[in-house]
């Protein structure tokens, strides 16, 4: 497989208007002019950003120019994407306040500096200066029909719930970043191939441009909505090594495969003659952090996560202190008051499967109070730990 055969193959869900007609343009030797879009919903990137960004950085590394957009304009009006209920609108200082180590997370993959960096944009720019008669003008471009046969939006009204206009004109505004940029080709997760396609209808009738969109595969457990801030399950860029080994390694066996793919230079063919998924996951996380890190905090969070998680051990190091006076505690007040668990329940439950331990001893009852030592190590769970300081 040659570069732009990987480019247009490895972790791609769809091309339009085909693979076949992408393919002949870059393979002319055109330089094409690309972007991405990222609305500033909170100020964490994650692994789930990472699959654009690595796809992003190989057309980087041919020689193609990359554009970061910052959404701080669509970020304000939420998309709708995958919604079942209306966002909650976002101020412009929350969403640059959100935006604001953006460049810093992204450049662990892709590179701003050099004889091909990739440019860095605002949608504010261009969708701040529309006024009223441009905004009408530009929604006399697609019909009612178009937007609406959204799946969400079709979900919704069966549902019965409410649909607000400012959610229908959000692939209008994200469409007219594509006109602004001009740009030949938009990469995006597939869960925004609407918001895409809009841009794409754009260009065709302001400009009469055609404009590829590359949509690229959700990191996802299989049959279950993608990995991010919405789901809960999201593994931040900017994750500390050790922690970020166990969250790899906490992922259901059938992620390995899309993992692998999506995340990595790692072929199929090199990791199917193992079948062990504890030995391929822990490739898996090393690969992942050799990117975001080093290949050196790499082997570290593997010996740590070894050490701590396979051989029962204390962690060697970013244990959390829990100051107190009280040399008796009830084990449930402990827990919550030190955040190791979100609830009373939870910690419970821990408690009553055995996952809650004070320097390797389970305990096994919640209601009898247990006695403190100072340095005294708890453990809730696989991966959480407390040390114990005693205050006068």
């Amino acid at each position: 497989m040659d570069k732009i055969d990987e480019l247009l193959t490895q972790g791609v869900k769809k091309i339009y208007p085909a693979k076949e007609a992408l393919e002949k343009v870059l393979r002319s030797g055109k330089k094409i002019k690309l972007y991405h879009g990222i609305d500033p919903t909170g100020p964490q990137l994650h692994l789930g950003h990472m699959v654009v960004l690595r796809k992003l950085r190989q057309f980087q590394n041919l020689g193609h120019h990359v554009i970061l957009l910052i959404g701080d304009f669509t970020g304000m009006i939420g998309d709708p994407s995958g919604k079942t209920k209306v966002r909650q609108p976002l101020s412009r200082k929350q969403v640059l306040q959100n935006a604001k180590t953006y460049q810093e997370q992204t450049s662990k993959i892709l590179n701003f500096k050099g004889e091909n960096p990739v440019e860095i944009g605002y949608n504010s720019k261009w969708l701040d200066k529309l006024g009223l008669t441009e905004i009408i003008q530009l929604a006399s471009q697609v019909t009612y029909a178009q937007v609406i046969e959204r799946d969400m939006f079709q979900k919704r009204m069966k549902e019965g719930q409410e649909l607000f206009v400012n959610e229908l004109f959000y692939p209008l505004m994200q469409g007219y970043d594509s006109v602004a940029l001009d740009v030949d080709l938009e990469v995006g997760g597939s869960d925004q191939i609407f918001n895409m396609l809009m841009g794409r209808t754009l260009m065709k009738k302001l400009k009469r441009k055609e404009k590829f969109v590359l949509a690229t595969k959700l990191l996802a457990e299989p049959g279950k909505e993608k990995m991010g801030k919405t789901t809960g399950n999201l593994v931040a860029l900017t994750e500390a090594p050790n922690e970020m080994f166990g969250q790899v390694m906490a992922w259901p066996d059938e992620m390995i495969t899309c993992g692998f793919e999506l995340l990595t230079d790692v072929t199929t063919e090199e990791i199917s003659d193992n079948v062990n998924p504890m030995d391929l996951k822990k490739r898996l996380a090393r690969e992942i952090i050799t990117q975001l890190h080093s290949s050196k905090e790499a082997s570290k969070a593997q010996e740590e996560f070894e050490r701590v998680f396979q051989h029962g051990e204390i962690p060697s190091e970013d244990i959390q202190i829990f100051k107190t006076k009280a040399e008796k505690i009830n084990i449930i007040d402990l827990l919550t008051d030190s955040s190791l668990v979100l609830s009373r329940a939870e910690a419970k439950r821990l408690v009553e499967q055995g996952a809650v331990d004070i320097d390797g001893t389970p305990i096994t009852n919640y209601q009898s109070p247990i006695t403190l030592k100072n340095g005294s190590i708890i453990k809730a769970g696989k991966r959480k730990f407390i040390k114990i300081s005693l205050r006068n």
